[in-house]
């Protein structure tokens, strides 16, 4: 018995460990589709909406019957003696005799239903549940554009981090290859030491870029982790690459989409706490209305010497009453009057704070059309950029090695070179994460 709990100990531990250490695979769309269901912010923006349709239904069921039991057991261990003219039991007059009422002994159990039958701040209660439950889903609603968004960037930054890794190692080999090169020349005697001194800096500098580009993606590896929910320890397979996503990023019908107001979620938002002031405005009116209340109530009670209220032969006598309630405020000293003013105040505010939201909201989007406007034309300048300076860096080392240009020259060509390989990427990165961003303030996305 003692093996087989260890081997199955063993086995349970293999499992876990091999669903922790799980291995994924993505495409972009793919990464997004998955956060959506695993990524932290939104598992809880999920438990929010549920939680509100919870308080909705908690404030519907106090307008409902409530009913409500009560079970009461007392034992008078000194029974309260109460004094009577001695003349009732034929004692002389004037004088008094103490005698005990009741039993030691009581038990009772009642029951009693009440129903709200008018009340102005539940009807208000009611509205503002929903208002509560449908600002919830705008916010989950928002949660899920801005998790897209992130998921982008994060996915954007692992792809961006490898090419550069890549081209800092073809860039690190083409100089080795140099520096061999030059080394020997040296060593003939057919240039100064000042060309390898260049070359030595600059294959120093790329060997540093190049480490700090691996931790970078190391970094940016377990970023996109923590966005999609997944364990740091999990490796992540992205299918798609920089290239694959610019070609699907660049969309020039894009920039002329017309903002649709109803459609932007800052909107609903900004919409859902101006009705809130409404609502709460309409709340300190109501209160000034009377509030009616009806209950039945039914019970039975017995009393005894001693505790015989489980046997069959005690006897039990019933009472039950119904009524209303009816609540009239009157006078509060102008207090209610003060409160409703005051949400009145609130409610103005709300809804210029309202109007200011959707003049930024505007000028965000027009905004978000500019920005992302210019990272098409700054990628593509980039790119025609990156062509002019590989070629130039290849015509100076021609000219380096036949001898016609200096040292100095291929380094600043070089530097050159390597400036605008890092533009280019970033310049690709800026294209996703800018349509990203306009396409969240449009809500173009499903």
């Amino acid at each position: 018995m003692f093996r087989f709990s260890i081997l199955f100990l063993l086995l349970v531990n293999l499992g876990m460990n091999a669903q922790q250490e799980q291995d994924y695979s993505f495409s972009l769309e793919e990464a997004i589709t998955f956060a959506l269901d695993s990524n932290y912010t939104a598992i809880n923006a999920k438990r929010d909406v549920l939680a509100a349709i919870k308080q909705k239904w908690e404030t519907t069921a106090t307008g409902l019957p409530q009913i409500n039991a009560n079970v009461d057991y007392r034992n008078n261990l000194k029974q309260p003696v109460t004094l009577i003219p001695a003349e009732f039991s034929g004692g002389e007059p004037g004088t008094f005799t103490p005698v005990v009422f009741g039993v030691p002994e009581t038990m009772s159990a009642t029951a009693t239903l009440n129903q709200l039958l008018f009340d102005g701040s539940y009807i208000v209660a009611l509205e503002a549940s929903k208002t509560f439950l449908e600002y919830s889903r705008n916010l989950e609603q928002k949660t899920t554009s801005v998790i897209r968004k992130e998921v982008v960037n994060a996915y954007g930054n692992v792809l961006l981090a490898r090419e550069n890794i890549k081209i800092l190692e073809s860039n690190k080999s083409t100089l080795e290859k140099n520096l061999r090169e030059t080394t020997e020349i040296f060593k003939n005697g057919l240039t100064e030491e000042e060309d390898v001194e260049q070359l030595q800096i600059t294959l120093s500098t790329i060997e540093t870029q190049l480490k700090n580009a691996e931790r970078i993606l190391d970094l940016s590896s377990q970023m996109l982790n923590i966005t999609l929910g997944i364990d740091l320890e999990n490796t992540i397979t992205l299918t798609d690459n920089l290239e694959s996503l610019i070609a699907e990023n660049i969309d020039l019908q894009l920039l002329t989409s017309e903002l649709t107001l109803d459609k932007n979620i800052d909107y609903k938002i900004a919409n859902n706490f101006t009705e809130q002031r409404r609502l709460e405005l309409k709340l300190e009116r109501y209160k000034a209305l009377p509030t009616l209340s009806g209950f039945v109530n039914y019970g039975t009670q017995a009393n005894s010497d001693s505790f015989t209220f489980l046997d069959s032969e005690q006897r039990w006598f019933q009472s039950s009453i119904a009524g209303v309630s009816l609540q009239i405020p009157i006078f509060s000293s102008l207090g209610r009057t003060a409160k409703t003013q005051r949400a009145r105040i609130a409610f103005d505010q709300a809804k210029t704070e309202f109007e200011e939201t959707v003049q930024k909201i505007k000028l965000e989007a027009n905004s978000a059309k500019n920005e992302y406007r210019f990272s098409i034309d700054n990628y593509e300048n980039s790119k025609s950029n990156l062509d002019l300076a590989e070629r130039i860096e290849r015509k100076n080392q021609i000219k380096f090695f036949e001898g016609l240009s200096s040292s100095f020259d291929l380094r600043q060509a070089q530097l050159q070179l390597y400036n605008a390989q890092q533009e280019y990427l970033q310049a690709m990165l800026d294209v996703i994460n800018k349509k990203a961003e306009l396409e969240r303030i449009l809500n173009t996305t499903n």
